[in-house]
């Protein structure tokens, strides 16, 4: 619990955000949100600054290629691509984290608020893409790849642009519980 407390602020707190005029705070669904959407795009976004030198956890870039990416090893998206896509999964675990803290002067900034929506926007993409594609077979591709977008990748898109919205939409100013009364400000 103290690392969450570290990461999302005290629960007890309450602050007033810059701008907004009204004593705020994230209520424990947001912070809930925020924490395992925080998790869940870190992790990724560690894992894909790892495939910039690795295809961990299969054995070889061939195998990565089909099962992690779906594509022959030749089509592969060059490093550059693929640390931008890290540095962006952990651009967006600081959007979530920075969201559910009232007291931080950007939680309700323009920059945070577009960057969720965006980001649970692009997830959402993603997740549904690849359940229709994937599920209704539109696309060539290993079946490796196809069980595991399905299993996976997909659902797993879909959840963290579910908690990003719902984190979104639960921090709004105006829309942030008083943590005193339980009531939205």
């Amino acid at each position: 619990m103290k690392a969450m407390e570290w990461l999302l602020g005290s629960a007890g707190g309450t602050g007033n955000h810059s701008g907004s005029g009204t004593e705020s705070g994230t209520g424990g669904g947001a912070r809930a949100a925020a924490g395992v959407a925080s998790v869940g795009l870190a992790a990724a976004g560690a894992l894909h600054a790892v495939w910039t030198v690795s295809p961990w956890p299969l054995a070889t870039r061939a195998e990565f290629a089909a099962v992690v990416v779906g594509v022959e090893e030749s089509r592969l998206p060059p490093v550059p691509v693929t640390s931008a896509v890290a540095g962006l999964l952990g651009a967006g675990a600081w959007l979530t984290v920075t969201a559910a803290r009232p007291a931080h002067r950007l939680a309700s900034s323009r920059l945070v608020r577009t960057g969720l929506w965006t980001l649970s926007g692009v997830l959402a993409v993603r997740g549904l893409g690849g359940l229709l594609v994937s599920g209704l077979d539109l696309r060539e591709v290993p079946a490796e790849f196809r069980h595991w977008d399905l299993a996976l990748y997909s659902p797993l898109c879909l959840a963290l642009g579910g908690l990003t919205g719902y984190l979104a939409v639960r921090t709004r100013p105006g829309q942030r519980p008083d943590l005193r009364s339980g009531k939205a400000g």
